[in-house]
């Protein structure tokens, strides 16, 4: 990784795909995420519906990765509020070498600033297990929403649990017209 403390957002572009892919490799590594090596890494970061992909870069080096979607019934319904007022955080992850560096706190605040300039309001999921994830959306104030079984399984054979949280409302833009 290059040595820099600057880390800068921008959209994802063609050109970082196989940057991503690489840090995705590390982290599926020493966390599992995502639990079984895609065979299609890069289409696996360009989820289907996907309406925007963001990256940080530290110096040249891809080191966090964030796509949004469409949330999907199931999400739209744990949070309690229309699909077409949520927006899905999906595909997040930061390379092992630049964890606890702000990296997924800058990806988050991308999420949300994203959703509040459409009306919309951030979601995501996380599987149960993942603690370290889980940790930071509480710590960040993301509202949890509930808990639901998944259709995969998780790498030690059960069905999958999954947390549903919401963007803290405080962080939201004013012209987004979801309140909580």
């Amino acid at each position: 990784m290059t040595d820099t403390n600057e880390l800068t957002v921008r959209r994802r572009a063609d050109a970082d795909l196989p940057s991503c892919v690489e840090a995705l490799a590390g982290v599926q590594a020493a966390d599992r995420y995502p639990v079984d090596w895609p065979a299609d890494p890069t289409g696996w970061l360009t989820p289907h519906g996907m309406t925007d992909a963001w990256v940080v870069v530290a110096g040249t080096d891809v080191v966090g990765h964030m796509a949004l979607t469409p949330p999907g019934p199931a999400l739209a319904s744990a949070a309690g509020l229309p699909e077409r007022r949520l927006v899905a955080v999906a595909r997040l992850f930061v390379s092992t070498g630049a964890r606890r560096r702000g990296v997924a706190a800058l990806l988050l605040a991308r999420a949300i600033e994203t959703g509040a300039a459409r009306g919309q309001t951030p979601v995501l999921e996380v599987e149960t297990a993942a603690s370290a994830a889980v940790g930071l959306y509480e710590r960040a104030g993301w509202r949890y929403a509930g808990t639901s079984t998944a259709d995969w399984t998780t790498a030690d054979g059960r069905l999958a649990r999954m947390r549903a949280y919401v963007a803290p409302s405080d962080l939201m833009n004013s012209s987004c017209p979801v309140s909580f």
